[in-house]
């Protein structure tokens, strides 16, 4: 009872003026996270390579890609799992262009934990959507990225998460809440599945949620002044703004 007081207490807060596009830390059952809101999906972006077709792979990279474009990044993160030459794993549309495509079959790793899911904005809408019903009926992604598992698939966790797995891990995911807002974010340290997936459905209020990557999972915050060092990623998702 005591937990789900404090659940619908950090809900009410989240829901007021502290949700505007940013970031912000929070903790939940004990775990530090980092979250980062965005209310407009316009301003959300996907890369790989930059405009000479190398892996961008690093958050300094991409700000001096984007400055020369006259924008700012606002946040960034890993954008999903990739191979070793960085090329994404499963589908990945970046200005409408798919540059790999959906994978529906089960498989070994985090990946191929059905069910899996696909990251997508669609007009003025941002959504995760389960791969399968995805690939049954693709809407037209301005950019989209798949990952899995899933952490929450309409309103309820992952049935392969338990909330005392011994496996905990550096993570990264997003999630869509009811009112249509992304929430990105990545842990400050080792969590379980099960705990991450608690804070999307409980706290964030986001019936749908995907894993995007873990133990390399980095971030950049333009707000909290930070700029995670680590291996060189494949793709980065963030938000980016006009240059002021």
């Amino acid at each position: 009872m005591l937990a789900r007081i404090k659940y619908a207490l950090l809900a009410c807060l989240l829901a007021g003026p502290a949700l505007a596009d940013g970031c912000r830390d929070l903790t939940h059952l004990g775990d530090s996270y980092t979250v980062c809101t965005v209310e407009n999906p316009d301003t959300i972006n996907l890369w790989l390579n930059d405009n000479d077709g190398f892996v961008i792979g690093e958050f300094f990279a991409l700000q001096e890609q984007l400055a020369e474009q006259g924008q700012t990044l606002t946040f960034a993160m890993n954008g999903g799992m990739y191979h070793e030459d960085r090329r994404a794993v499963g589908l990945f549309i970046a200005d409408f262009k798919e540059q790999a495509r959906i994978v529906t079959r089960e498989g070994p790793g985090n990946f191929a934990l059905l069910p899996n899911g696909v990251f997508c904005v669609a007009g003025q809408t941002a959504q995760v959507i389960e791969s399968r019903a995805f690939a049954a009926n693709p809407p037209d992604c301005r950019i989209a990225t798949q990952s899995g598992p899933m952490l929450v698939i309409e309103g309820k966790l992952h049935p392969k998460f338990t909330p005392d797995s011994t496996s905990k891990k550096r993570r990264n995911g997003v999630g869509v809440d009811k009112q249509g807002r992304s929430h990105f974010v990545v842990s400050n340290g080792f969590v379980r599945f099960h705990d991450m997936a608690t804070l999307y459905r409980d706290v964030l209020d986001s019936p749908n949620a995907l894993f995007l990557d873990g133990t390399v999972s980095r971030l950049y915050s333009a707000k909290l002044g930070r700029s995670d060092a680590g291996a060189r990623m494949g793709p980065i998702i963030g938000q980016v703004l006009p240059s002021q």
